[in-house]
């Protein structure tokens, strides 16, 4: 699975230490950015995941911000994204059964980088269980037409 991550100044070393963990259990991670803890953007960073992953260049997405509110949001206003706010397990598995989410956001100043762990395998590893679920994701998909 081809995973790529981003963030914004806010979370900068939080993704780092992310990434570094990450790679350390053997996951392809791409790291798109920012590059700093002084500059960098939600928007643009949100943008640049979502598009990745929203032409298949690669399977799945993280977004990190200070909430993850303001990059998931970024994130979702690529056509063909479905990022999901996650800071939890739970969360993270339902994101995945009925919303099948590609792009998974977490708030570097709400969960720690154990749980970011957590998190990001639950996810990674959750699957979407399809059945009435698909209804729902295809009005998604209307919406997103503009019908």
């Amino acid at each position: 699975m081809r995973i790529v991550i981003g963030c914004d100044l806010a979370a900068y070393d939080f993704k780092v230490e992310l990434v570094k963990q990450l790679k350390a259990k053997g996951y392809n991670i791409t790291d798109v950015g920012c590059d700093s803890s002084e500059v960098g953007e939600y928007p643009e960073y949100g943008k640049k995941v979502g598009e990745l992953v929203a032409c298949g260049e690669y399977d799945r997405g993280i977004v990190i911000c200070g909430t993850g509110n303001g990059i998931m949001m970024a994130a979702n206003k690529v056509r063909g994204v479905r990022a999901a706010l996650c800071y939890d397990v739970f969360s993270a598995i339902m994101s995945r059964e009925h919303n099948n989410a590609n792009v998974l956001a977490m708030g570097s100043w709400i969960i720690d980088i154990p749980q970011a762990i957590r998190v990001t395998e639950a996810w990674l590893f959750g699957k979407f269980s399809g059945g009435r679920h698909v209804a729902r994701i295809e009005m998604l998909k209307e919406i997103e037409n503009g019908r």
